[in-house]
């Protein structure tokens, strides 16, 4: 194809897909359902994975849930179960040791069958200033929230790409789109999450597997007590988000196949902004939200004894 005729074909796409955008933001994307397939959620004994997995059991998902934690995974096991759901298995798995990550997802694959989708939720948070950041949690931190996603992608996706079909769900964080003060690992890992998604969604769609679908989640701060102590310094504008409406939304946003879901609506604005703007006035406007001193009042989840 020459040049002239490649370059008309770009343009009457764009028009067409911004065309496309436009009228789903009037009329949205019909959900699709998730009933018979195999959900896989790491992460899932508290928070934000525990809501995702009782949204999807009750919508006839078989949920398979993995968590270090197992009195978490015990408690959202029998909650998925007192919800109604039947096809529920859980599994203890270290997300930050590759091995373990193997052995768990063979154990699922004979046991379940293969995952058709995926949800990468699975997180910590070191709190510490990059200085004062041991390196033993800077290594736990890039293990549990990139290095596993890289792992239970070569566990799964290929039983995906022969069946072309199958949903990669990447929960990373708004500290995965603009850095944050007092948190370099934990965006660095974040980073990571969002170029590693959206180059293998790219590698998908050059195999032409159309039936992979892949949607990275960047929300804010959410209120389960992983960032106990942060909050914006105006609310109203840049609030800590509520689990439930996070969980609800990440829902819509799967089964609508949305590529990518920001979380509140501020930040994709913001996010333009940061790309076209100095590099001096994205940082009053970070100021300007308390960001640039957010973690100063960091405490994190509170430990049992």
């Amino acid at each position: 194809m020459n040049f002239f005729l490649e370059t008309l074909k770009v343009i009457g796409l764009s028009v067409y897909y911004i065309l496309e955008s436009l009228v789903f933001l009037i009329v949205p994307k019909r959900k699709k359902s998730v009933s018979g397939e195999i959900v896989l959620i790491t992460g899932a004994g508290s928070g934000i994975g525990r809501l995702l997995s009782l949204k999807f059991a009750s919508l006839g998902a078989t949920v398979v849930l993995w968590d270090i934690n197992q009195e978490g995974l015990k408690e959202t096991s029998r909650l998925v179960r007192e919800n109604g759901a039947v096809r529920v298995h859980s599994y203890i798995c270290d997300c930050s040791k590759r091995q373990d990550i193997y052995t768990v997802a063979d154990q699922v694959k004979k046991e379940v069958g293969d995952v058709t989708i995926l949800v990468n939720n699975a997180g910590i948070v070191t709190g510490k200033t990059f200085i004062d950041s041991p390196e033993s949690l800077v290594e736990k931190s890039m293990e549990v929230n990139i290095m596993a996603h890289f792992w239970t992608y070569k566990a799964f996706l290929p039983a995906m790409v022969a069946a072309n079909h199958g949903h990669l769900v990447s929960i990373a964080s708004a500290a995965g789109i603009i850095g944050v003060n007092g948190l370099s690992d934990y965006c660095a890992s974040k980073f990571a999450a969002v170029g590693f998604a959206e180059s293998v969604d790219f590698e998908m769609r050059v195999l032409e597997k159309s039936g992979i679908k892949t949607t990275i989640v960047c929300p804010y701060f959410i209120n389960t007590g992983m960032f106990e102590g942060c909050r914006s310094k105006w609310p109203r504008l840049l609030p800590g988000l509520e689990p439930e409406f996070v969980a609800e939304k990440i829902m819509t946003a799967i089964r609508r196949d949305q590529e990518i879901l920001l979380l509140p609506r501020i930040l994709y604005f913001l996010l333009v902004l940061k790309h076209v703007l100095p590099v001096k006035l994205t940082v009053l406007f970070l100021d300007y939200f308390g960001n640039l001193r957010i973690m100063d009042t960091f405490k994190g989840r509170a430990k049992k004894d």
